[in-house]
């Protein structure tokens, strides 16, 4: 784990993550090196966690933290001339070649007198310091009991040389667990009769296993250039118009659209939630509809034409009339002081009202001054909250908001549909879980979203969804599904806009969630699976097995202790039957070489009894995937 990111900022960890660390430790001569990394909390001089690093070869020394607080910590490497280490080596070298060894005797009594215990304590301690005062003995045998393992385990740390030294510390920040971990659903409120009838939801999606309730911008809807149906320039009667657009005369981001409810209402789903055991995530959109009271009350907050009119927001060929962005560099320093202050104040109101999850619009259209700015005022009032960074863009954009504290990024997963290649999902997720991203930039994955229906989802079967939503699940520790994922919806607004056709974004929807035949109980059974599997949790564990068909993917997730090993299976073609041979390293799923094992599918509950190189096939009709908890079934 690289110790702080390519530019600074604190790497990232969450509590009870099991955090690599790695360095890179020489020093002159040919004296041993010991090595630890110890972990503080910030401004304290008391270890939180300390691990022994172990020398890899090529002065390449690794080890293992694990935080248990919230907040900003310090990792510091120390390293010191192992003189138990360095000590033995000689004795040894010289034992095996039938030298001399009493001035290595006269070293080892030495250093054995040093030791706590050594005379009249430690018995194994008190042996070897007997044991090489017997002049009665053989080399081999005077020597045999210091330099066993037990000897050289309670040595090495007590006998330290004067000459330590310690890196400078090392910025880490520890988020708790669910801005790593969680199965999020994204719906509109609109089109389930407001909040108090969104709040009736709660259970079934509670029922569905998902963490996290995500709702877009709840406030009221600026009335200006309002989009009508699948984004038409002239609303038509009855048209609700895009959430984004926010702001009207009914109020601004600190307010709630009264066709929604009211902030009693919002704050009643907030509750509910609650007692179903999740959490709602909230859209943090900064920008504003001609109608906001921004607008008139601070027009020096906006962009302005030649002509002296506030420019709207395009991305050709697009262009969104009825939104304004926002200027964050104003001409005059109170102004910029005062919009920031506006918009961080925005997000701490909907804080106070229970919201401690904000999925950001379109955060990299905004300065990345303002978020390291804003990211510093919430980790100072509220280290809990959770930012997710909506910003399908550039992959070193993405990766510098993620730098500067966003707790989790969209990624580029909704378009990876081949599992080999540049673009491939298996060279995608090694680089985010093995890659130099995984120190700060943590992954969830979505199918879709509000705005994009992509790769074999556009006019797909359900084998499409299904297979979809096992990747997304399984090969990293956040995902989400917006509404309407179940129901198999397919429909593209045409062959070359990704959008969906009658978008909910410009329309209310009306679904039956209760229609037989729907994605439910695999979204239901994945979920369940992933909380029982503590494997699936981490990012960094994850391990691609050979497959002789490129169209079937493999891979495992195992706990850092061992205890829990999932092994996957997956077909990537939603239309035909595909079959494979896989080739399985069993070391990688704690398994002898050569053996077999029985494990069974927690999907279908079917048993098998699988070798290094079973046969796997898929009729995506029937099944697409295999997902095997191989320590819970030995």
């Amino acid at each position: 784990m690289l110790p702080s990111t390519p530019h600074g900022y604190p790497a990232k960890a969450v509590v009870g993550e099991v955090v690599p660390v790695r360095a890179s430790i020489f020093r002159d001569g040919h004296d041993l090196l010991a090595a630890r990394a110890v972990l503080r909390k910030a401004g304290s001089g008391e270890p939180v966690d300390a691990c022994a690093l172990s020398d890899q070869g090529n002065d390449e020394w690794v080890g293992k933290l694990v935080p248990r607080e919230l907040g900003l910590h310090e990792l510091v490497v120390e390293a010191w001339t192992d003189r138990y280490g360095t000590w033995a080596r000689r004795a040894a070298v010289k034992l095996a070649a039938h030298q001399d060894v009493s001035a290595e005797v006269a070293e080892g009594l030495a250093l054995l007198a040093e030791a706590e215990g050594a005379q009249d304590g430690h018995p194994e301690l008190a042996r070897a310091f007997a044991t090489l005062q017997d002049r009665g003995a053989d080399d081999a045998t005077r020597l045999g009991p210091a330099l066993g393992a037990p000897v050289a385990r309670l040595l090495r740390e007590q006998l330290r040389a004067p000459d330590l030294s310690a890196s400078a510390p090392l910025p880490l920040w520890v988020d708790r667990p669910r801005a790593l971990v969680g199965a999020w659903y994204e719906l509109f409120p609109r089109s389930f009769g407001g909040l108090r009838a969104c709040a009736q939801e709660v259970a079934r999606l509670a029922d569905l296993g998902f963490d996290v309730l995500y709702l877009p911008p709840v406030h009221p809807i600026g009335r200006t250039f309002r989009k009508g149906r699948n984004g038409a320039l002239v609303a038509g009667p009855g048209d609700p118009g895009s959430p984004w657009a926010i702001g009207s005369e009914e109020g601004g981001h600190t307010s709630v659209h009264p066709e929604l409810g009211t902030l009693d209402d919002f704050d009643f789903l907030v509750r509910t939630a609650a007692d179903h055991g999740m959490e709602v995530a909230l859209d943090y959109a900064l920008q504003c509809s001609p109608d906001h009271p921004w607008v008139k009350e601070h027009p020096e907050w906006f962009h302005r034409r030649p002509d002296g009119s506030i420019a709207y927001a395009e991305n050709p060929p697009k262009k969104y009339q009825d939104i304004y962005p926002i200027n964050f560099w104003p001409a005059a320093e109170a102004d910029r002081v005062a919009l920031w202050e506006a918009c961080r104040d925005v997000l701490f109101f909907w804080a106070e009202h229970g919201v401690r999850i904000f999925r950001v619009d379109n955060p990299h259209t905004k300065p990345f001054a303002f978020w390291e700015w804003l990211v510093q005022e919430v980790r100072g009032r509220a280290p809990d909250i959770v930012l997710l960074a909506e910003a399908f863009t550039r992959p070193k954009v993405m990766a510098r908001l993620a730098e500067v504290g966003f707790s989790q990024s969209y990624t580029y997963f909704t378009w990876r549909t081949s599992q080999y290649g540049p673009e491939g999902i298996r060279t995608y997720v090694e680089e985010l879980a093995h890659g130099p991203l995984a120190d700060y930039m943590r992954p969830t994955f979505w199918p879709n979203t509000p705005d994009i229906l992509s790769g074999p989802l556009r006019n797909g079967p359900p084998a499409a969804f299904a297979l979809r939503l096992v990747l997304a699940a399984t090969l990293v520790p956040s995902y989400g599904i917006y509404s309407g994922y179940e129901l198999y919806e397919n429909t593209p607004a045409s062959a070359d806009n990704e959008e969906y056709l009658g978008s909910e974004k410009y329309e209310v929807k009306h679904r039956d969630f209760s229609r037989p035949g729907s994605l439910a109980p695999l979204v239901r059974a994945v979920n369940a699976i992933r909380r029982r599997h503590p494997a699936f949790s981490q990012l960094r564990n994850i391990f691609f097995h050979g497959s002789d068909n490129p169209n079937v993917m493999a891979y495992s997730k195992a706990t850092d202790d061992g205890s829990d090993v999932v092994l996957v299976v997956v077909t990537l073609d939603p239309w035909s039957t595909q079959e494979s041979t896989l080739h399985l390293d069993m070391a990688a799923l704690g398994l002898p070489s050569g053996g077999s094992f029985g494990v069974v599918d927690e999907l279908s509950g079917e048993a098998y009894r699988w070798g290094p190189d079973p046969y796997v096939r898929f009729d995506p009709w029937y099944r697409v995937a295999h997902v095997m908890g191989l320590r819970r079934q030995a």
